[in-house]
């Protein structure tokens, strides 16, 4: 071997990038993440119950306000996506831990063909496996809707908050704190698939809808599972999370034109 090419070899082993090394356990990660994200969620709503409170509305007015004001809902959003950024934030410092080796690095070029790849892998892995749940289960719901919010935005203003509420924001933290913070966790001490698998399994289980007195929303747990696996594989691909939020975002913006562009329900 020339010593020009021992010289190359030196320089890539120099530059490959190091597995981040963990210093809290997976139990610690699941743990975290299914505590903030519920905390998150009532403490925001508690939040936003103070406005009606100082104005002294009576519980009707609040419900109204908090129901069908779009500016009440993006309060709500940017609230509770923010009390799960916070903590990870204050945890992350706590160990030293910097948010590049949670994927949070330069973002490169072929990250986009990765979404749009991503995106294709999504939709069609999700109508296989929806096709297959119908089969088994001939009682799964498939047109039960999700709860979101925001039905009373329309023009450009109320639009650009409901867009920003949810293509936005939910992709970049989502990503953040599952497929950056909780698939890197559990991949130190497990297999692969089987960090990929919980990840998945903790994610749809958030979008079940759990408390909002409607059945369970199985078909949205689907479809979220099958994501989720799709963006841990991106994850892993790329060592960067600009793919997976890619294909968050994109998924959300089309949700979002058809409900709210072109109005189909």
């Amino acid at each position: 071997m020339s010593s020009a090419t021992k010289s190359n070899d030196a320089v890539t082993q120099t530059e490959a990038p190091m597995p981040a090394k963990i210093p809290w356990s997976p139990v610690v990660a699941v743990v975290f993440v299914v505590v903030i994200y519920f905390v998150s969620q009532l403490v925001g709503g508690l939040l936003l119950s103070i406005y009606p409170m100082v104005r002294h509305w009576s519980d009707g007015q609040a419900n109204t306000w908090i129901n069908n004001s779009v500016l009440a809902q993006f309060g709500y959003v940017v609230i509770a996506e923010g009390l799960m950024l916070l903590p990870l934030w204050w945890f992350l410092k706590r160990y030293k831990f910097g948010f590049g080796k949670l994927g949070l690095t330069r973002i490169k070029a072929d990250d986009m063909l990765y979404a749009l790849g991503g995106f294709m892998m999504y939709f069609f892995s999700y109508a296989i496996l929806l096709s297959i749940a119908t089969k088994a289960i001939p009682s799964l719901n498939v047109n039960q809707p999700q709860q979101i919010g925001f039905q009373t935005a329309s023009g450009f203003g109320p639009l650009a908050l409901t867009a920003i509420s949810l293509v936005i924001l939910p992709p970049i933290v989502e990503e953040i704190l599952v497929r950056g913070f909780l698939y890197t966790s559990l991949k130190k001490s497990l297999p692969k698939i089987v960090a990929a698998l919980i990840t998945s399994i903790i994610f749809a289980s958030a979008h079940l809808e759990f408390g909002s007195g409607a059945p369970l929303l199985w078909v949205a747990a689907i479809d979220t599972f099958t994501l989720s696996l799709v963006l841990c594989y991106l994850r892993e691909k790329t060592g960067r999370l600009w793919a997976s939020m890619g294909v968050h975002g994109l998924k959300n913006a089309i949700a979002f034109a058809s409900l709210f562009i072109f109005h189909v329900r």
